[in-house]
């Protein structure tokens, strides 16, 4: 699937083994940071009664650490399927804008390589990726290499920490319970373009640190970020 080179993608949009190798090396970093609180969400499985098997079946197929943990927290109270579904579709809505914004970059190449790499598509390789991009590259494969890193760091850590559940214990008794700020508060600073990113992210945090405390459930999620690609957009067409 992977070539040295990819003629069927326009000049300038490429697809390549090397691009794959530099994501995986690129990645590797984020995945030993998100390493921790894959520990969390195996040791919180098993604690909410998941087999290890499940716990890292659901982490090898799921590929969201968000919609895992949201998921975890219903899960005692053995809700419908028809919410479990509902609940992480609208965590997952964010990943829509992060697709449309890698769109440049990945629309050009072939269907097969593009559903191949948005599987893997996370807060932290989109974000990585959206770096290298306004860096100057054009190889679309940083996303997949990326994320098949995440991907083994994230299964890996999930199957570890439901083994060692029992001695984990209390996450927050490591630190364990911050390792995710931690991680996306670094990858916001490498996004940080000066005052032009000052109002969107301003309105991102204002929305969703006010659906947080006045609606139910999760919707700080989805409403957070096309609140705030809203007003980056109404800022740049005046």
């Amino acid at each position: 699937m992977v070539g040295t080179t990819d003629a069927d993608a326009p000049a300038g949009v490429t697809f390549t083994r090397a691009g794959v190798l530099a994501g995986a090396r690129r990645g590797v970093p984020i995945a030993l940071a998100s390493f921790s609180y894959g520990l969390v969400y195996g040791a919180l499985a098993r604690q909410a009664g998941l087999s290890g098997a499940e716990a890292t079946l659901s982490s090898l197929l799921v590929f969201s650490g968000s919609a895992q943990f949201v998921a975890l927290d219903q899960w005692a109270a053995s809700p419908p399927v028809a919410t479990l579904f509902l609940t992480r579709l609208v965590v997952s809505v964010r990943h829509l804008l992060m697709g449309a914004a890698l769109a440049p970059t990945l629309a050009p190449l072939p269907r097969r390589r593009v559903y191949a790499s948005a599987f893997f598509l996370t807060d932290e390789n989109w974000a990585l990726t959206m770096r290298e991009v306004r860096a100057g590259s054009r190889n679309g494969a940083l996303l997949l290499g990326s994320g098949l890193t995440l991907m083994a760091g994230w299964v890996g850590s999930t199957a570890i920490g439901h083994l060692a559940g029992g001695a984990i214990g209390d996450p927050a008794r490591w630190g364990l319970d911050v390792a995710f700020i931690i991680v996306f508060t670094a990858l916001l600073i490498g996004l940080w373009e000066g005052r032009p990113s000052l109002l969107p992210w301003a309105v991102a945090a204002a929305v969703a640190v006010a659906a947080e405390r006045w609606l139910p459930g999760v919707w700080y999620i989805p409403l957070g970020g096309p609140a705030g690609g809203l007003a980056g957009a109404a800022h740049d067409g005046r």
